[in-house]
């Protein structure tokens, strides 16, 4: 029997590195890739990059066409690799009802580090203002949770191979 369509959800604050690791993720397992921020509705970005916070009833519709978009992959047989900061629970209870199979992939870093990369970084719209509110909202994955909790230290190749292993991603989700 086929195993089912598999997500893996790599989340973490901004600047943890998932879009780094969920590239090379996707390119590695030949599934597809989505940004989770390629789906936020334009308010939420203009609020964003205006440096403030955004509420949960922001983000419901967010994650909401988020887990519709994993679903419609999963429909069509698909496997999928999405980056998403799924801070809290219950936004990460939102993707698991995504059909398919649901693992997460929790980044973590040195806060410090992490302030370094968002200095450095162009074209995003998340500001390093929004930081130490993204690691007060952080709820941490949890242990009855689908996934695992990675360091991003070392090269990005490590990291991901770290995942794949960790996951045993090789042979889809069980």
């Amino acid at each position: 029997m086929e195993a089912p369509p598999c997500h893996v959800v790599v989340m973490g604050i901004s600047g943890s590195g998932k879009t780094t690791i969920a590239t090379r993720l996707a390119e590695q397992l030949g599934w597809r890739f989505a940004e989770a921020d390629d789906f936020h509705p334009t308010a939420n970005i203009t609020k964003m990059s205006s440096g403030t916070s955004l509420t949960d009833e922001d983000r419901w519709p967010w994650l909401g066409s988020l887990r519709d978009w994993m679903t419609a992959q999963a429909h069509a047989g698909r496997s999928t690799v999405v980056t998403c900061s799924a801070l809290r629970r219950s936004y990460r209870d939102i993707l698991v009802q995504a059909e398919g199979s649901v693992r997460f992939v929790h980044l973590l870093g040195d806060t410090g580090l992490i302030l370094e990369r968002m200095k450095t970084r162009s074209g995003h719209f998340m500001p390093e203002s929004l930081l130490p509110s993204q690691v007060s909202t952080l709820e941490p994955l949890q242990p009855d949770e689908r996934g695992a909790r990675i360091e991003n230290t070392g090269t990005p190749d490590a990291v991901t191979a770290t995942v794949i292993d960790t996951l045993d991603l090789r042979s889809g989700c069980r």
